[in-house]
């Protein structure tokens, strides 16, 4: 049976709601987890005590007096929030913060109380470690609290005035009555206004760019966090699909899991997505996001690092900003929604953010000297890609710009047909998983994982180090994919002029032995036009020569000098290819330098 209010709860109800920021009581407090009293409908109350307000508040000899607090307040002192993104130093929680915690760090019983002096008996003492009510006195994994807004300002994210429909204290200090109401529960968790997509957070985060219209803000794919929350719409959770206010597992931007990858696997297993990313990180060659973790590891991911030149880590948000990234198709060179609001790092080396381009994203980890070393080791070494891709150099596959060859025989293939000379092309039409480029699949697209070392969408050959490898078009199902096997291999025609078929299929010679896919700068050692970058797994140079050497005569024409599957190539007529040979006898000139 209900009971009717104490008079003194009736009296603190209206000094309560008289007081800045409180909202009037009746009906409201009686039924929520805040009703402490013999009656309430919590699984912590007291055993016999019938009164309300009691608990929190005192009309006589209360500390501090305002709002009468009913609680003897000992100094403590509190981890507090820390992160590079917070241009604010949090104070001690102090003012309502320090009421809230007064039964939230779980250190005060919940019924010691100034009046009555004996204390109420309860059901539980105090809030045990195992309640989410429990906050303990580390808060460092909450949202922060006692500071001033304006302190917090300017600060792009935020809104540029304080928002007037929230309650600050002071000088624009941020406590938890913020965002809570302790007397009203309309809007669950005590919150001050309903928090469907992300209303109450966006009234301070209000210039998260990109945010509106992005792919998490309207996505209308149903899911629940945990199986407390209610089913609903990834937009309707909106920034708690990935943040907490509350016990973060990821204290650093509050997270809610302190491995960052984590925190996209819930919806990007394939169960709420469309494809499953997560299946791609278990794969033989895949972007290890799972070696760094936030204050775990070192050279983990952070929002302000400075982005010249990455190492040491790759995580989800080093190539996706999740507050921006949308469905916009692109066509190459430029980046897709997908990686909108991302910077990168151009073809000057130079920071640009957002990025514009697909390669600028790649250039952050692998546009330097100091990037994970090929897996082919070649005679001229460049792990910078983005000096691989430079528009000077005599030879690159066409990703930074058009290619300099006006006529290559070998384009279209019929996996590709609109491919020409004139195409642009994109790392990910490399590099991308297994599943998604293969023909015949429908996987989740990008440069997460693969079965084919280095992230390859399709097979690059038998081993990196084998020196003869069988002919197959699966084998070289990646090369095949733009140039078509068929007139690479045909004896006749303007494309055999580099005799194809008798190294690759004859000599069983893998393509990358002769090709640097990426593209090859000058250093004095022969020509590189055509990709030519000769792999030291099985060629070598001819004594008294510095490095195996590629002439090119112009039109399909060269000639080699270098020591490649037991035979030497001394420049000679044997040596030289192309539709035009030159006369019996004859050596095209070579002018050996020493090799840089």
């Amino acid at each position: 049976m209900n009971r009717e209010p104490h008079p003194f709860q009736i009296f603190f109800l209206v000094v309560i709601a008289s007081l800045p920021g409180s909202t009037c009581l009746a009906g409201t407090i009686v039924n929520t987890k805040h009703n402490l009293s013999a009656t309430g409908p919590g699984n912590v109350r007291a055993l016999t005590e019938d009164q309300i307000c009691v608990f929190c508040h005192t009309p006589h000899n209360a500390a501090p007096f305002t709002p009468l607090w009913n609680k003897k307040i000992e100094p403590k002192a509190y981890t507090l929030y820390q992160s590079s993104t917070l241009s604010v130093t949090p104070g001690q929680p102090s003012g309502p913060s320090r009421l809230c915690l007064s039964c939230h760090d779980g250190t005060i019983a919940l019924g010691d109380v100034l009046k009555p002096a004996s204390g109420i008996a309860m059901t539980t003492e105090r809030l045990s470690s195992g309640m989410r009510s429990n906050l303990g006195t580390d808060i460092s994994n909450d949202h922060p609290v006692a500071f001033s807004y304006y302190n917090a300002l300017p600060n792009p994210e935020l809104a540029n005035t304080l928002p007037t429909t929230l309650h600050t204290y002071g000088d624009g200090n941020v406590h938890c009555t913020t965002c809570h109401d302790p007397h009203d529960n309309s809007f669950g968790k005590f919150l001050v206004m309903n928090n469907a997509y992300s209303a109450l957070c966006i009234t301070c985060h209000d210039n998260k760019t990109g945010w509106n219209g992005s792919a998490h803000a309207i996505s209308t794919k149903q899911w629940r966090p945990t199986s407390e929350d209610p089913l609903q719409s990834v937009a309707e959770y909106g920034c708690e699909s990935c943040h907490v206010p509350h016990s973060a597992g990821g204290p650093k931007r509050i997270l809610r899991f302190l491995k960052e990858e984590e925190n996209c696997y819930p919806c990007h297993d394939g169960t709420v997505a469309a494809t499953n990313i997560k299946s791609q990180f278990t794969k033989t060659s895949h972007h290890p996001v799972e070696a760094t973790t936030i204050d775990v590891t070192s050279n983990h991911h952070d929002p302000t690092e400075k982005v010249t030149f990455l190492q040491g880590h790759v995580e989800c948000v080093d190539c996706h900003n999740p507050h921006a990234t949308n469905d916009m198709k692109a066509e190459p060179p430029k980046a897709s929604g997908r990686l909108d609001g991302v910077k990168g790092i151009n073809v000057s080396g130079m920071v640009v953010n957002p990025l514009t381009n697909q390669y600028e994203l790649c250039f952050k980890c692998h546009g330097n000297s100091g990037a994970t070393p090929s897996v082919i080791e070649r005679w001229k070494n460049q792990n910078n890609t983005m000096l691989e891709f430079n528009t000077i150099n005599p030879s690159y596959h066409p990703v930074t710009a058009m290619g300099k060859n006006s006529d290559v025989p070998s384009i279209p293939s019929a996996y590709e047909p609109l491919l020409n000379v004139n195409s642009i092309i994109t790392c990910v039409d490399c590099h991308d998983s297994d599943e998604s480029s293969a023909i015949g699949k429908n996987g989740p697209k990008g440069p997460h994982g693969s079965l084919y070392k280095p992230i390859l969408r399709q097979q690059y050959g038998v081993s990196y180090t084998a020196a003869y490898q069988p002919e197959s078009e699966s084998i070289y199902a990646l090369c095949y994919r733009c140039h078509d096997r068929s007139k690479l291999l045909n004896d006749s025609g303007p494309s055999s002029s580099f005799l194809h078929r008798k190294h690759v299929v004859e000599q069983q010679a893998p393509c990358f032995i002769c090709h640097d896919p990426h593209g090859v700068q000058p250093d004095g050692n022969g020509d590189h036009t055509h990709l030519i970058n000769f792999a030291t797994t099985m060629v070598t140079a001819v004594g008294g020569t510095p490095a195996p050497y590629f002439i090119d005569g112009g039109s399909r024409t060269g000639s080699c000098t270098l020591v490649c599957h037991g035979r030497t190539h001394d420049g000679g007529d044997s040596a030289t290819y192309g539709p035009s040979q030159p006369k019996a006898g004859s050596k095209p000139k070579l002018n050996f330098r020493p090799r840089r």
